[in-house]
């Protein structure tokens, strides 16, 4: 017999419209959740992953038939809230006239040139962020192909805190909703309707990445090894550095491949900052065999708990739970999935104006032919510098810009830039090593 706060829910999402294959994802939460499994990963009960595959040491690119069959998915659900913007993150300038969503899409452009290849750009969007995106797509017209250029995220009810009822919010019905995380990748594909629509157009293999991620371009090398191993689920991973505050590792449990993010890490536990022990770090970049997803339908993932406030703006209200997931997480429960490791090019993630300030500086390049977004060749470190902004000046956007009107500083020969206080930056600023700056 269902709770009584899960029929309610499953009610509320079904006058909704949400799809059966969401609903169902999202009862599974719920059961999590009611019956006390721990959604934690305590450090001790997990191994280090000493080795793993290298991405150097896969020699053989997928045939050129191969990439036919491929497509790639940016994840592009995110308003730009924690940068202090209410329009779609993936429209927010990157590099001269050039935003996230722009340099997407002239990287796809740019290997369908190369390699003679459909290669369609799909858009995971949130009901927040696609018209904003659509509408900035319409300067690409020749971007669509075959199937949609977009799917939408699907959505889910907060819960009350104290009794895990659906929250009523008469005051503003909007916020009784929250995105259920990028795990629900899998469950949109499918209630979408755009897995069905992939296969029908003869896609097979689709490469997953944050919209954020500029590094994170198709790979035929691991498209290739997916094809000849027959690998359902691949995951890309860096080696860890100081600079990974956020996200998750990859470790060990019972002999199997897990995906540790940080609200899973218990109270207490300061293992997780360990990037030395905890080696490898998850990229959000993922490639999936889209058959095997269809057959074996919507990978059961471990719930994360995210504790808030009905209006996030306002304490004062009541508080709820989200139940979300991570993407990643099916590594452990997808039997077959593996990890790659990849060069540290193709992660450069923008989570806060700190990342922002990297990439937009001289310590990335763009290259011109294919819009990739790569460590400077006049930098020596193959890592990008560490930037720590005082986040009372510089965390939300329009006063991060507001102190660099003649834009970044180079960084091509930083390793880290640390700013406390109010400082505005004037043109022709070097920083070089380690520098700290006090007002």
């Amino acid at each position: 017999m269902k709770h009584p706060g899960l029929a309610a829910a499953d009610e509320k999402m079904r006058a909704a419209g949400v799809p059966e294959a969401a609903r169902r994802a999202f009862g599974d939460l719920y059961e999590q959740l009611v019956s006390g499994d721990s959604f934690e990963l305590p450090g001790d009960e997990l191994e280090p992953v000493e080795s793993i595959r290298s991405l150097d040491d896969i020699r053989e690119d997928a045939p050129p038939e191969m990439l036919d069959r491929a497509v790639l998915i940016k994840l592009n659900g995110g308003l730009g809230t924690s940068m202090g913007l209410h329009a779609p993150k993936s429209l927010i300038e990157v590099k001269p006239r050039h935003s996230f969503l722009d340099l997407s899409v002239r990287q796809v452009l740019a290997l369908r040139r190369t390699h003679g290849a459909r290669l369609p750009l799909v858009l995971m969007n949130s009901f927040s962020t696609q018209a904003a995106t659509l509408a900035a797509l319409v300067a690409y017209r020749d971007l669509e192909v075959d199937v949609p250029v977009d799917f939408l995220q699907n959505r889910e009810p907060k819960l009350r805190a104290d009794d895990l009822h659906p929250m009523d919010w008469p005051a503003d019905r909007a916020l009784e909703w929250c995105p259920p995380g990028h795990g629900d990748l899998y469950a949109a594909l499918l209630g979408s309707g755009m897995l069905d629509a992939l296969l029908a157009q003869g896609y097979r293999y689709t490469f997953v990445s944050n919209v954020d991620n500029l590094g994170a371009v198709l790979e035929p090398r691991i498209l290739g090894l997916m094809a000849r191993e027959q690998l359902p689920f691949v995951m890309e991973v860096v080696e860890g550095t100081a600079a990974d505050r956020k996200g998750g590792h990859i470790a060990r449990r019972d002999g199997r491949l897990v995906l540790r993010e940080t609200a899973q890490v218990p109270d207490g536990d300061e293992s997780f900052a360990d990037y030395r022990r905890w080696r490898y770090f998850n990229t959000n970049s993922l490639w999936i065999d889209l058959e095997a997803l269809r057959e074996r339908g919507v990978p059961r993932l471990p719930l994360i708990v995210n504790r808030k406030t009905v209006d996030p703006s306002d304490g004062s209200t009541p508080h709820v739970l989200q139940l979300e997931t991570a993407m990643g997480a099916a590594l452990s429960s997808i039997e077959g999935a593996q990890a790659v490791a990849v060069p540290r090019a193709r992660f450069a993630p923008v989570k806060t104006t700190n990342e922002l300030l990297v990439v937009r500086s001289d310590a990335y390049a763009l290259r011109d032919e294919d819009a990739r977004l790569e460590i400077a060749p006049a930098r020596r470190q193959p890592t990008p510098p560490v930037v720590d902004l005082d986040p009372r000046f510089y965390k939300l956007l329009p006063d991060f810009e507001s102190r660099f009107p003649a834009g970044p500083p180079s960084l091509v020969g930083a390793e880290r830039l640390t700013v406390r206080g109010d400082v505005t930056f004037a043109a022709g600023t070097v920083v070089s090593g380690e520098a700290e700056i006090e007002a």
